[in-house]
Order: structure tokens, then sequence, then C-alpha cells
């Protein structure tokens, strides 16, 4: 007779809290992310909730250092992989990206702007930082493959990609285009490696990306 399973830990009051605030976050924005509401959906007192938190600010705050944590994991994963091609990294990095940003609507972006911009920076801090570390490799590694145009200069692609993504996904400029920030994401990346891309490189690239099954609807 087997021994019963082990109990599964139950997840600490600070993971409890983030995850509920994620999801109210995501779904509901900016403004419905309170104190108030998130002691009465935990069940907690506000008290508790203090204890863990100064404030929905620094909550808000935890949400995306957790993100860029995972983001980033999950890219260098992909970088490092040594049977993946340029074509398929491109494509395992843009998917990441994109992902997360379908879950940032332009509404929310807006909010953040306007009401937190603090947390809008701290955005656009991790962004700095990524770009560079993600698609600095990514460019050099399609060098190294023949895939990327050789008589281009790595460091001045990232910054143009970066300045890029700033100024496509300002609030304004989403409301503009009636783009959601995946949408932006996906326009930007045809447009810019369209450019970068040698033929082999380019034909290797949309080949893949024609041979990959359609995302499950949901």
């Amino acid at each position: 007779m087997r021994p019963p399973a082990p109990p599964t830990a139950r997840p600490s009051p600070r993971a409890r809290i983030l995850d509920a605030a994620r999801t109210t976050l995501f779904a509901h924005g900016y403004p419905a992310l309170t104190m108030e509401a998130l002691a009465r959906e935990l069940g907690m007192s506000k008290k508790t909730l203090y204890v863990h938190f100064p404030g929905k600010d620094a909550i808000a705050g935890a949400i995306i250092d957790e993100l860029e944590r995972s983001i980033r994991e999950r890219m260098d994963a992909i970088l490092a992989t040594r049977r993946l091609t340029f074509a398929e990294k491109l494509a395992g990095v843009i998917d990441v990206v994109g992902s997360t940003l379908a879950r940032a609507s332009p509404g929310l972006l807006h909010n953040l702007q306007r009401s937190a911009p603090q947390l809008y920076q701290q955005i656009d801090d991790v962004r700095s930082r990524n770009v560079p570390h993600v698609f600095g490799r990514l460019i050099r590694a399609g060098q190294a493959e023949g895939k990327v145009r050789a008589d281009l200069d790595p460091d001045f692609a990232v910054q143009f990609w970066l300045q890029a993504m700033r100024g496509l996904l300002q609030p304004a400029v989403l409301e503009r285009t009636q783009l959601s920030p995946k949408q932006t994401l996906e326009k930007a990346v045809r447009l810019f490696f369209g450019g970068l891309l040698t033929s082999p490189g380019h034909q290797d690239y949309e080949k893949h990306i024609a041979s990959r099954p359609l995302p499950a609807a949901t």
C-alpha cells in the first residue's frame, strides 16, 4: 500500500495577495485594485495586508518585478537552447513578449501613466533592461548564423528597437492606431526584422511561422 501523498503546501499570505491582485489588475485595471477590495476577496483584514505591503502601489510594483523575472527566465532559456535555429529563437522570444503584452490593455497602460507614473516608469525600466539583453543576443546569434546582415551594428539596432517600442506602446499611440500592445508588437516585428534579415533568413523565419500550429481557441 502506497503511503499517502504529502499535503500540498498552502501558498504564503504574500503569494495569495499577489495572485489576487494580479487577477484584478489585468482583468479590471488599476483603479479596481484597492486594499479594501483585496482584503474582502482574500478574507483578510486590511491590517494583515499592510503587514506584507505598504499599499497597492507596492503590490503592483511586486507584480511587475515578478513578470520581469518570469519573462527574463523564459527568454534566456530560449536563447540558451543550442538546437534552436535563429528563426525559432526569434519566434520564441516574440511569443513570450506577445503573451505578456496580451494581458496589458491600452486602458491599463493609460491608467498607470495617468494615476501611477512611478509604476509606468517601472515598466519602462523593465523594457530598458531587457531589450538590450535579449534582442542584442538575438541579433548577434542571427549574424553568426548568416540570417541577419553582417554589416548591421547590433547596439544601434537594439536602441532603434527600444525607442520604437517606447513610442509605439504609448497609450495615446495605441488609441490612435486602435491596436492592442500584442498586435503592435507583431506588426513592429515584421517591419523591423523584415529590414534586417537576409533573404535566406527571411525565408527561414516565414517558413517556420507558416509551419507552426494555430493557437487553441480560448
